[in-house]
């Protein structure tokens, strides 16, 4: 596939590498394989200093500069350096007077994403993303006073995707169809599932006695009767 191809879809929108677990769908093969791995816990980079294990490369490399401490991003302005690049761009704004994360709730705007959401906390009275139906909050934050825990773009799409899924529970909504039936799921994920019911697809393999499964829990919970373990029950939400 050539990088234009790829490229386009940045324009386009295309997006057809899709989730087997949740309803998330990606523009490149390898985005969708890293995404994956945040569902089977798979983290195949390790730190060469202290075995700590990461599911991106990117991740472990801006890992080690703890250990070595390097800084190889240079500020434009006043030469200082910093490790990661992230910070050298909010840090380049307290130059340039940039803020161009913008507050749901009022005009205030701010210079960097964990401003922001530090700031979106004094409306929500602790977490940035609250249900409007029960009032549960939707956040990484250990307390008040710790939310560096959840200022990171990736832990805020996460807890933000969990309230809309959450709030589908209140308001009933289910907007993925059966393309074969009239029945609809509030989960991508459980839609896929339920279409291999009619289709008699069987993508999930037991390493064991190479027994195939339509499902990845039931592979799960099946592949137990190999190793001896007891599956854990999880209420599903249709």
């Amino acid at each position: 596939m050539s990088n234009l191809t790829i490229h386009m879809r940045t324009h386009i929108g295309e997006k057809p590498f899709a989730c087997e677990y949740c309803e998330k769908a990606f523009s490149t093969k390898g985005n969708q394989i890293r995404h994956i791995w945040t569902h089977t816990g798979e983290k195949p980079f390790t730190c060469g200093y202290c075995n700590k294990t990461f599911r991106q490369n990117a991740d472990m490399e801006r890992h080690k500069r703890i250990h070595t401490g390097e800084k190889p991003f240079t500020c434009e302005y006043c030469k200082k350096n910093f490790s990661d690049k992230s910070n050298l761009m909010g840090h380049m704004r307290t130059h340039t007077g940039e803020k161009p994360f913008a507050c749901e709730y009022c005009e205030k705007v701010f210079p960097t994403k964990r401003n922001l959401i530090r700031h979106i906390c004094t409306h929500t009275g602790g977490s940035p993303f609250t249900c409007e139906y029960c009032k549960k909050n939707f956040s990484d934050v250990k307390n008040d006073n710790s939310y560096a825990y959840s200022y990171r773009r990736k832990t805020i799409f996460s807890q933000k995707s969990k309230l809309i899924k959450h709030k589908r529970t209140h308001t009933g909504e289910k907007p993925f169809a059966c393309e074969y039936c009239e029945k609809t799921f509030s989960r991508k994920w459980t839609v896929t599932s339920h279409i291999r019911t009619h289709t008699g697809e069987k993508p999930f393999t037991c390493e064991y006695c190479k027994r195939i499964f339509s499902d990845k829990s039931n592979l799960i919970k099946h592949k137990l009767t190999h190793t001896g373990g007891k599956a854990k029950k999880k209420k599903r939400i249709l």
